[in-house]
């Protein structure tokens, strides 16, 4: 059917042959509108929907009149590379995916959904792989078909890692290294792109799903996957080895404080003394260095909401999973091509406090919006949370400090001091010990000021013992002997201060 390959006159392999197409005419080998093979759905993002009024289109139709033509130049043999796997694997994708690029109209395939569009890219490249004569298993053939697939309609050599559920974070320095983190520990995986121009496309093809741009004149971009997971994004010129995309994955399940019991992140006396905070509306800053597990704690925490209190998050990247039925969702905004239009994480928090919140949630405080957060905090919105950067609690208080000192308010320190002794209840402390293991380490309350100085009291700590022959940390949270913190009107208020007292004895 399609005579004789170009280098050597030998005939094609055998294969299912398609119609001819010798009129011009699209060679379809059902009616135009039924529906396509089915195949799994890969992951990824969905193509562009169908345009109203317009059938979807079956594989056939998928190809341009010149598709003969363009399946015949596709005869010629791909280059014979010795097969050390995974160069060969990755010439060989190469040159089919060139190919399936040169022979299918893009501009039908975007009518498809992705089910029927995965089915057709299939068809497609099953008869480009038999052309091409490749030289491989069934195995490595249907993984072949699938990176394609997932190269077109998803994240390329990132869906694999994606799927992964034990991988905490992903990132990808250049076409060539891909790193990921598992069980705390980071390591370099065989994952590559073919160059840097496709993990330029699939960086702008995430950031573009948000609203958001990269390029060389934005190269740096915040953006988030569908489930929530945190991308960042850093183009040339700025990266000199190629994009750099990092991301913090979300696992499918929504964590528990449950959760964080088991991998002993928390002793199941330091989870009730938790869940009492969060429960009692105490006004609460989760503070700790990057990858420290913050923002799962502040999920986790969220559990413990009323689900009839009215809840608004303020974040840079929607990434917080509220449990909630009600959750108001606000996200900052970068500034569009002319320099104008941003809307800053300040005027988020400006803006929510005349939505009638009950509480605030602000994802991270690393700027001025720290002021308005201590003012929401002490204007009738107790229970308000919000996470940042520091490595002990009364580092976190400096920091806060600070940040409000940066907004150019021109307050003393002593006023600034006063307004979070008001303001803040207790401040969580999250760490990443040296083996990968991420811990609570400290539940501290901040009981007042003396001076000029702001006075805080440890509820409960973490002490490490030891580690065991794996080089595993061996500890245990205990509590300080506190009998009464100052937040224990506030627990009697709610009915929990048995609970409270209960947990704090258990701890000791």
């Amino acid at each position: 059917m399609f005579g004789k390959r170009a280098s050597d006159g030998a005939p094609a392999p055998a294969r299912p042959a398609p119609p001819p197409a010798a009129t011009g005419a699209p060679a379809a080998t059902r009616p135009q509108g039924a529906a396509p093979n089915q195949s799994t759905r890969p992951g990824g993002p969905p193509v562009s929907p169908p345009v109203p009024g317009v059938k979807p289109q079956s594989a056939a139709a998928l190809r341009s009149n010149d598709v003969m033509n363009k399946l015949k130049e596709a005869q010629a043999p791909a280059t014979e590379i010795v097969r050390e796997q995974s160069d060969y694997y990755h010439a060989t994708k190469t040159t089919i995916f060139n190919a399936l690029l040169n022979t299918i109209d893009l501009s039908q395939l975007a009518q498809l959904d992705t089910t029927a569009a995965a089915a057709e890219i299939k068809d497609i490249v099953a008869e480009l792989v038999a052309i091409k004569n490749v030289s491989m298993s069934i195995a490595e053939t249907e993984m072949l078909v699938q990176d394609i697939i997932n190269d077109v309609l998803g994240y390329g050599p990132l869906e694999p890692l994606l799927a992964r559920d034990d991988i905490a974070d992903i990132m990808v320095n250049g076409a060539g290294r891909v790193f990921i983190e598992v069980g705390g520990k980071v390591q370099l995986t065989n994952v590559r792109f073919r160059d840097n121009a496709q993990l330029m496309n699939i960086c702008q093809r995430i950031v573009s799903q948000v609203g958001r741009r990269v390029d060389e004149s934005s190269p740096i971009c915040d953006a988030r996957l569908p489930d929530g997971s945190r991308v960042n994004v850093i183009a040339p010129p700025l990266a000199l080895d190629g994009p750099t995309l990092t991301i913090r994955k979300f696992k499918k399940d929504k964590l528990t404080m449950k959760d964080l019991v088991d991998w002993k992140s928390v002793s199941p006396e330091g989870a009730r003394v938790l869940g009492v905070i969060g429960a009692c509306r105490c006004n609460v800053l989760i503070s700790g260095g990057t990858g420290s597990g913050k923002t799962t704690l502040l999920n986790t925490m969220t559990a413990f909401i009323d689900p009839t209190e009215r809840v608004i998050t303020c974040e840079d990247a929607a990434e917080l999973q509220l449990q909630q039925p009600h959750v108001v969702r606000l996200e900052t905004r970068p500034p569009n091509l002319e320099g104008s239009g941003q809307i800053t994480m300040r005027d988020l928090v400006k803006n929510c406090l005349r939505m009638r919140p009950e509480r605030i949630i602000v994802g991270e405080v690393r700027g001025p919006e720290a002021f308005d957060l201590l003012q929401a905090m002490n204007t009738g919105h107790d229970g308000s949370m919000g996470t940042l950067h520091s490595n002990s609690p009364r580092e976190a208080i400096s920091r806060l400090e600070s940040m409000i000192t940066m907004g150019g308010y021109g307050l003393p320190s002593k006023t600034i001091r006063e307004m979070i002794v008001g303001s803040v209840d207790v401040i969580i402390q999250a760490a990443r010990l040296r083996d990968g293991s991420r811990r609570i380490t400290h539940v501290t309350e901040v009981v007042g000021l003396e001076g000029d100085v702001i006075v805080t009291q440890d509820l409960l700590v973490y002490e490490m013992t030891g580690e065991d022959e794996a080089g595993k940390i061996i500890g245990k949270h205990r509590s300080t002997g506190i009998a009464r913190p100052r937040f224990w009107d506030r627990a009697r208020y709610y009915g929990l201060e048995r609970e409270l007292a209960e947990a704090l004895d258990a701890s000791e």
